[in-house]
């Protein structure tokens, strides 16, 4: 179920962003700026992905865990809720680059 996420990446090129200026904005991360140079958005949007896969197939895998005994209750409901709050933080964040991009789609040339 969650291994589908993993086939949205192939809809876009490696290159999509190839022709906009990664450093016009002057916007970094601390994480980004201490590592090998600046992270794109694409890159950003791929680790928000992975890491929201990852925090689902936590949980999953802890409530098939809780089934067979192997994990307690608190275990269960942590992943659970973490997962359920980076779920929502996604599907906001996805809101707000649709909304902002009828927006942009509604400017007048």
């Amino acid at each position: 179920m969650i291994d589908s996420v993993k086939g949205v990446s192939s809809l876009f090129p490696n290159d999509a962003l190839s022709g906009v200026d990664r450093t016009a904005s002057g916007l970094v991360s601390g994480a980004a700026a201490q590592g090998t140079g600046q992270m794109s958005f694409a890159q950003v949007m791929g680790d928000m992905a992975t890491d929201m896969t990852n925090a689902l197939k936590l949980s999953e895998t802890k409530s098939f865990d809780a089934i067979q005994g192997k994990a307690s209750t608190r275990e269960v409901v942590d992943a659970v809720m973490n997962a359920e709050q980076t779920l929502q933080t996604a599907i906001a964040f996805r809101d707000k680059v649709v909304t902002a991009y009828l927006e942009i789609a509604r400017m007048q040339i």
